[in-house]
């Protein structure tokens, strides 16, 4: 599942996306897929509200998880 959620991750820093967006593309009613979910719980993502829109965007905690697993998959 973490490989998911780093894949969410990166999806979502690469501009802005709106919760409705994201809901379109990550949710699912499927126990064994919660990766929104698991992101949201996680504290790796927050929905906020820009100019009256929901926006999602990766929290710094989520920041520090696709920097530490950068630095593990490169090795350095």
């Amino acid at each position: 599942m973490e490989a998911l959620i780093l894949d969410l991750l990166e999806w979502l820093q690469t501009r802005d996306r709106t919760y409705a967006e994201v809901m379109e593309a990550w949710r699912t009613s499927c126990p064994r897929f919660p990766v929104w979910e698991d992101a949201t719980d996680s504290g790796l993502v927050a929905v906020e509200d820009v100019n009256g829109s929901s926006v999602v965007r990766v929290t710094e905690k989520g920041v520090a998880l696709l920097c530490a697993h950068r630095v593990n998959s490169t090795g350095r």
